[in-house]
């Protein structure tokens, strides 16, 4: 009977040696999954940073165009409107006698 029971506690320690072995293969592929999870994790990152700062200069530069675009016509706009302004304020004509009288009239009343 001891032997029977010799090659019992061999086929156990055999099952278990196996277990403990599989169980460690799997612990190392699961380790070399993670590692290659963060790996793909970080190159996503790092692609979707280069997408968007990419995307985000491109946008940038077009609103700035159009941001120099308005400011060139409000700068013209006011530039017509003020030489338009200047244009009828020569076209009035002057009455110096008239407005020397009265002024006269209003500072120094009637003499």
């Amino acid at each position: 009977m001891g032997s029977d029971s010799q090659e019992r506690d061999v086929r156990e320690q055999n099952v278990l040696n196996h277990l403990l072995k599989v169980e460690s293969q799997a612990s190392a592929l699961v380790d070399e999954a993670q590692v290659e999870a963060d790996r793909r994790v970080v190159e996503n990152e790092k692609n979707s940073r280069a997408c968007y700062d990419e995307r985000y200069s491109l946008e940038a530069a077009e609103l700035n165009g159009e941001y120099e675009k308005a400011v060139l016509a409000v700068k013209e706009d006011y530039k017509r409107q003020l030489e338009a302004y200047r244009g009828s304020l020569a076209a009035m004509p002057v009455h110096a006698d008239t407005f020397s009288r009265l002024a006269d009239t209003l500072f120094f009343g009637d003499r």
